[in-house]
């Protein structure tokens, strides 16, 4: 594994994404498993994971906690706020500096912690963002000791572009994969002006990268990618990358077809980690094997110049035009 710079500390350049481990919008992943898995991570050198409180109302959070007992690694856990609506709540009451202080002791009860590696907005509303009270808040906790660094995962460049500009900021968690590539142009020079880490998420476009996918394929009812396929639920880009599904099949062998080998899932991993601005990847994964498969892309060479314009090409022609929802 390879390590990139993170303000003061050093972490893993494919980092580990939980949404999978809430038991929740992926289908059903239990504890042992769970704790598979982020020992598989651990173990390959990891010290990286992402997670938030509403990945199963605290699941995540929880079973990533139970596993931080069995280890003495060092791991950095980001999590994120401000979705939660179980208090009945929810927008725009999530946003005042008491409501997120509740969400930050809660992912530090349910993480076992006493102070939070990274807390992030978790795609709140541009407004709320603009308004910049969000950021104040995030300071405060800060101050307070609650957290050590505060971020943004967001969900179009604009909003990325209005949190650049907010003293303190960390980091920020955009969408970013061979179905997304214009995010480079449009915030990474600034972001590595400003030494804001970048967090790049969904970078298997929710596994339509992987190229293990047919028209035949078919997802549970419980799956994100069956009842937000169209943007039903949340945003669509969290979704296939906002990609139609058949659409996205079709693409993906199109671009399996530009690489090297038919490592898909490894080399649209390693194309992402072939922009240096990046500070870490961070692929979900429901098996241990995928776990693998994954972390190997540290290892990969970079893809060669050649393959990256073929890439932009085709995604300039053929891809961009293509995307829905936010971005």
């Amino acid at each position: 594994m390879n390590y990139r710079q993170f303000k003061e500390v050093k972490i893993a350049e494919v980092g580990l994404g939980t949404w999978q481990l809430g038991s929740a919008d992926w289908g059903n992943v239990n504890e042992h498993e769970a704790h598979q898995i982020l020992q598989a991570y651990v173990d390959a050198g990891g010290n990286f994971i992402d997670t938030a409180d509403v990945y199963g109302m605290g699941v995540s959070e929880r079973t990533i906690g139970s596993f931080l007992k069995t280890t003495d690694k060092e791991i950095f856990v980001a999590t994120k706020l401000g979705r939660r609506g179980d208090d009945g709540n929810g927008w725009p009451q999530n946003f005042t500096y008491d409501a997120m202080k509740r969400q930050a002791e809660d992912s530090l009860k349910n993480l076992d912690l006493s102070q939070l590696f990274l807390e992030q907005l978790h795609c709140i509303p541009t407004e709320e963002m603009r308004a910049g009270k969000v950021f104040d808040h995030l300071r405060k906790l800060q101050q307070e000791g609650l957290i050590r660094y505060f971020g943004a995962s967001v969900e179009t460049s604009e909003e990325a572009l209005i949190c650049l500009e907010q003293e303190g900021l960390a980091s920020l968690q955009i969408i970013f994969n061979m179905f997304r590539q214009h995010v480079a142009d449009e915030i990474f020079a600034k972001a590595k002006e400003k030494g804001v880490a970048l967090i790049v998420r969904v970078p298997l476009a929710s596994g339509l990268l992987t190229g293990k996918f047919n028209e035949s394929t078919s997802f549970a009812p419980t799956d994100h990618r069956n009842f937000n396929a169209n943007g039903d639920a949340f945003n669509a880009g969290e979704t296939f990358s906002g990609i139609e599904f058949n659409e996205g099949i079709q693409l993906a062998a199109r671009i399996n077809r530009m690489l090297p080998d038919h490592r898909m899932a490894q080399w649209a991993i390693r194309w992402i980690l072939d922009h240096p601005e990046v500070t870490t990847v961070i692929p979900g994964a429901s098996k241990v094997t995928q776990v693998h498969n994954n972390v190997q892309a540290s290892a990969m060479p970079p893809l060669s110049l050649h393959i990256h314009n073929k890439l932009r090409t085709f995604y300039n022609e053929e891809i961009k035009q293509k995307i829905r929802g936010h971005f």
